[in-house]
């Protein structure tokens, strides 16, 4: 990739010269025509890209606004769309999914034995009484039978909610609970760092906490052969696949029907659970895997993210599934048995287009400090021509360090930005068609009408913060809030902006000059912890439910320069302000309390305690104070409404 100057990274020639969408003129014509008939651009695309069982003939339906509908009077079905139509296309022998396990083991599965097994399992769930609309809780380990049961709920017409194998057995109590759940697929253990960690005792502990009473049956498969405590409700996925035959007739849904709920942290103590349709979610899910990657039939695509993210869905078991692609799905972590596992990965597999997050890449990076035959120029990596990144903004040290020392300065770096609603990427590079700056996301994905707004809803110009929105409806957009279309409403289509514009939670500016996009970080009481979406309110909730002892708690991010953002704490606690190792000890208690109630990713890095929180006399805690005491900052704020000013002093004071 040529360098026009420090900041401006243009598209290598050969890139562009093979790229779906080939140079800036083939990307506008894109923008254009869905400029001048929006409808009709998603329709045209629709057509393209999905297997309609019954075509649509009509677009989008905002009669229910914001309620959107697209290609509502088609029907199809997700898994057809992913597995039996290349199979059909004669591409069954084509390896679908190469399977790295954490101990490095390989396993490789093609479309056609991808097929049989996911209809096994969909035939086992029918047995087990799974019906059209019913939702199904996936606790499982990455790796084939994750995907597979994800796959083979999508067959039947049920509707899965998978849960990251990190959460505790609180966490996933309340999504079993709030999605109605008949049937949960979970393992005996999975693998992480050489490390044996349970998710069938968690699925245990969360039943018995009760309130799951829908659950009917546990499916579990067996990844590690360690003991588990067998209930009454409990079947091994082997036995019940076995007896299962290799056909299933797929289940053909409106383009509308619930393809699956994902739960997500917001600026309430309850997580929100999100609800993708069917056909306009594989669209976008298929489109942007082809256009974002610029993804070709003989690529080698790996995406590091875990199915219990959005990410592991769209870019792991939909989007490069329904395109017929070759994918790795990997079980490790990046750092075992040392940090030079994922260069040894690409290298083993000859990986070509790689897309991981910029928490990972950091810690990368910092491990060659004491690792330094870990540095990526020791392994071969001349397979890989495209980069991309996920789940947070890059910043430019990092990003020229991933573009220089792993795609050796001739990969583009795709800096993707998108939620767990948006379905796929809303902002992004293509590889053949956009000129790159570091730390920035650049451009909208064709068909997606992004702006930055004032609080008012006021477009502003470039060059001024402000509140990032979607103008238009489009097909992959969230449908509602499982069960809360009010939350849904007040969250995503607020009265500020009389319900006409989505709002992403996200601020964000565009360049005076070239209009690129840049996010500037999240505009509510959610934190983006290596790519997780955290809400405050939960972790307070969490750290309060410790009754024994905290009497009350507020929670802030601060910057960190591996994971984006690290939680801090602060807590009044029911004893008195602790000092010294007595206040290291409960430190450390509360932060296991947290792992338990939520899980591990939401222990506070920093916990500091003192008499009081610092308050309005109305009794309102000023986060923005905190803010500043968390970063360490000079507060520079008006405190003339503070009950207790000096207050400051000690939540300066780390434990």
């Amino acid at each position: 990739m040529s360098e026009r100057n420090s900041d401006i990274y243009e598209p290598p020639a050969a890139v562009v010269a093979a790229a779906h969408v080939s140079g800036r003129a083939a990307y506008d014509r894109l923008v254009a025509e869905a400029e001048t008939d929006y409808e009709g651009y998603w329709a045209r695309l629709a057509r393209e890209f999905i297997s309609w069982h019954k075509p649509f003939t009509e677009g989008l339906d905002a009669s229910d606004a914001p309620f959107f509908k697209w290609f509502a009077d088609g029907t199809l079905n997700v898994s057809y769309n992913c597995l039996d139509r290349h199979v059909e296309a004669g591409q069954g022998e084509k390896t679908a999914l190469i399977f790295e396990a954490d101990d490095g083991q390989i396993t490789r599965v093609n479309y056609r034995e991808l097929l049989a097994r996911t209809c096994r399992l969909a035939n086992a769930l029918r047995a087990q009484g799974v019906r059209k609309g019913n939702r199904v809780v996936i606790y499982m380990p990455m790796g084939i039978e994750g995907v597979m049961a994800m796959q083979a709920c999508a067959r039947i017409g049920a509707t899965h909610s998978v849960v990251f194998g990190g959460f505790s057995a609180q966490s996933l109590r309340d999504r079993i609970e709030d999605a109605g759940a008949v049937l949960v697929l979970t393992a005996d253990e999975q693998l992480r760092g050489g490390k044996r960690l349970p998710l069938k005792a968690i699925v245990d502990q969360a039943l018995a906490l009760g309130g799951c009473e829908s659950v009917r049956s546990v499916i579990v498969y067996q990844r590690t052969g360690g003991a588990v405590d067998w209930q009454p409700h409990d079947h091994w996925l082997h036995e019940l696949s076995a007896a299962q035959p290799t056909t299933c007739e797929p289940e053909w849904v409106e383009a509308e029907h619930p393809l699956f709920l994902l739960y997500t942290s917001g600026s309430t103590g309850k997580p929100k659970g999100v609800q993708h349709s069917s056909g306009g979610y594989l669209l976008h899910a298929a489109l942007t895997t082809k256009w974002t990657f610029d993804l070709k039939p003989d690529d080698v695509f790996w995406c590091t993210a875990d199915i219990g993210w959005v990410t592991g869905h769209s870019y792991v078991t939909y989007g490069p599934l329904a395109l017929g692609a070759t994918e790795v799905v990997f079980e490790g972590v990046p750092t075992y048995p040392d940090a030079g596992r994922f260069w040894e990965v690409i290298q083993r597999h000859g990986v070509t287009v790689f897309y991981t997050a910029p928490t990972a890449i950091r810690s990368l990076i910092k491990a060659v400090e004491g690792q330094p035959q870990t540095h990526p120029r020791h392994y071969d990596l001349t397979s890989l021509r495209i980069l991309g990144t996920v789940g947070e903004p890059i910043n430019p040290a990092a990003w020229r360090w991933y573009h220089e020392q792993v795609g050796g300065s001739r990969c583009p770096v795709i800096d993707t930005f998108w939620q767990t609603e948006t379905g796929g990427h809303i902002i992004t590079p293509l590889p053949g068609a956009t000129t790159l700056v570091p730390g920035s996301c650049t451009l909208p994905f064709p068909g997606i009408i992004a702006a930055v707004v004032d609080e008012s809803g006021k477009e502003l110009p470039h060059g001024h913060g402000g509140i990032l929105v979607v103008k238009k409806p489009w097909p992959s957009m969230i449908r509602n809030i499982w069960g809360d279309p009010e939350r849904f409403k007040k969250s995503y289509y607020p009265d500020e902006f009389n319900g006409q514009y989505y709002l992403a939670g996200d601020g964000a500016v565009r360049d005076a000059t070239t209009g690129y996009f840049t996010i500037t970080g999240r505009i509510d009481d959610v934190l983006n912890i290596s790519g997780h979406r955290m809400g405050t309110m939960e972790i307070e909730s969490a750290l309060v439910s410790c009754t024994e002892l905290v009497a009350e708690a507020a929670v802030v991010g601060r910057p960190d320069e591996t994971t984006g953002e690290a939680i801090c704490a602060f807590v009044v606690l029911k004893q008195g302000r602790p000092e010294g190792d007595d206040a290291k000890a409960i430190a450390s208690r509360l932060r296991e309390w947290v792992a338990k109630e939520i899980g591990p990713i939401a222990k506070p890095r920093d916990i500091r305690f003192a008499d009081n929180l610092p308050k309005t006399r109305s009794g309102k805690i000023m986060r923005r104070l905190l803010r500043s005491v968390a970063r360490n900052e000079p507060v520079t704020q008006d405190i003339s409404t503070l009950e207790n000013p000096a207050i400051l002093e000690q939540l300066g004071q780390a434990y």
